[in-house]
């Protein structure tokens, strides 16, 4: 009898030394869904014209979001759904997805940080749709390179079935969750200024210079940080007001079939093409647009690997060819002083 206790006893203390061995290697395979670079594949299946017709800022479609771990296994969660963006709503054949997770379903998931996501599909069916969302997806990754604050994003593979009635049709695409602003305003320690309107010299120099230059080297027009057009502002600890820019595919770097210059009120910009830059930024203190103009100068190197740690994902060569190049032209600019004053420096705005 004794040795039969003995022998249970030590089964169980063998049983609960391996739990105590697993646990470890199960809580580390739950990483935040934006700290890790690898290609999240994941399937998505709902009505992409119920979404687009049927959604709004209070009223989502239900569906569920499956996902693959890094070992291959597939789980999933619900999700609720809802269209964004204006005019890509509008334009796009894919329409842009606000996500939202339940803390229930997100709980012990990568996506457990996360009320909210945006996820960023490619616009229209062509045949180099998912060559240009890589470029889109490669502007915030330069952004990060430079600034303090910024949208932390995570490529995707998508399996996407729209739900046509009792028909359903497949599509494999390229796409990227972006987080949500609340979650940058945490990080800075302060909060979001919605809906105020805060005019561009009372944010903070070096933030918007930052934001200025990234915008002049994609040769993006489409944003405002007056009115918050493609333009979040934040409030940090430090009490600064400070500008995080997002949704770039109306830029000469993404280069869209369907890109337009941007109109400012009822004014022409005197640019014709989306893929001309044309700096936007206000005149402000020249040794702190020094500062920025040194720091993108420094990060060249670490910029342009950004860009050939997505060849692999091209379809088309030229269109990875063109963004380099289109880049390499900026730093080209940036690294010469007499182009720097004319292109940059003496195009400041005043008004």
């Amino acid at each position: 009898m004794k040795h039969l206790i003995l022998f249970l006893s030590l089964i169980s203390m063998s049983a609960s030394v391996s739990q105590q061995n697993k646990a470890p290697d199960t809580l580390n395979t739950i990483v935040d869904l934006f700290e890790r670079e690898e290609i999240l594949p994941i399937k998505l299946a709902y009505s992409m014209k119920e979404v687009r017709t049927k959604t709004n800022d209070s009223t989502y479609i239900k569906t569920d979001l499956f996902y693959q771990l890094e070992d291959g296994e597939w789980r999933s969660l619900e999700v609720k759904l809802r269209a964004r963006g204006n005019n890509r709503r509008k334009t796009c054949f894919f329409t842009p997805i606000k996500v939202k997770i339940s803390k229930a379903e997100r709980r012990g998931t990568p996506f457990e940080a996360h009320k909210k996501l945006k996820l960023v599909l490619p616009c229209l069916i062509q045949s180099e749709n998912d060559d240009k969302l890589l470029k889109e997806y490669l502007a915030y990754k330069l952004y990060e390179e430079v600034a303090t604050y910024y949208y932390k994003t995570r490529l995707l593979d998508i399996d996407y079935t729209d739900i046509r009635g009792n028909k359903r049709k497949g599509f494999q695409l390229k796409g990227f969750f972006q987080e949500d602003i609340d979650k940058i305003a945490e990080r800075a320690g302060g909060k979001e200024l919605k809906g105020r309107k805060v005019h561009p010299l009372q944010q903070d120099d070096h933030a918007s210079i930052q934001n200025d230059i990234l915008q002049y080297m994609i040769g993006n027009t489409d944003f405002s940080n007056a009115y918050q057009h493609n333009t979040k502002l934040l409030f940090t600890s430090d009490k600064k007001t400070v500008p995080v820019p997002y949704d770039f595919d109306l830029s000469g770097l993404v280069n869209a079939s369907y890109a337009v210059v941007s109109q400012v009120g009822n004014q022409s910009l005197p640019i014709s093409h989306v893929t001309e830059r044309l700096y936007r930024g206000y005149k402000r203190n020249v040794q702190v647009l020094e500062e920025v103009r040194t720091e993108y100068l420094e990060k060249q190197s670490q910029m342009l690997a950004e860009v050939d740690k997505l060849e692999p994902l091209f379809e088309n060569i030229r269109e990875y060819q063109q963004a380099r190049a289109y880049l390499s032209s900026f730093f080209t600019i940036l690294a010469d002083p007499a182009k720097f004053e004319r292109e940059i420096q003496t195009r400041a705005r005043t008004k």
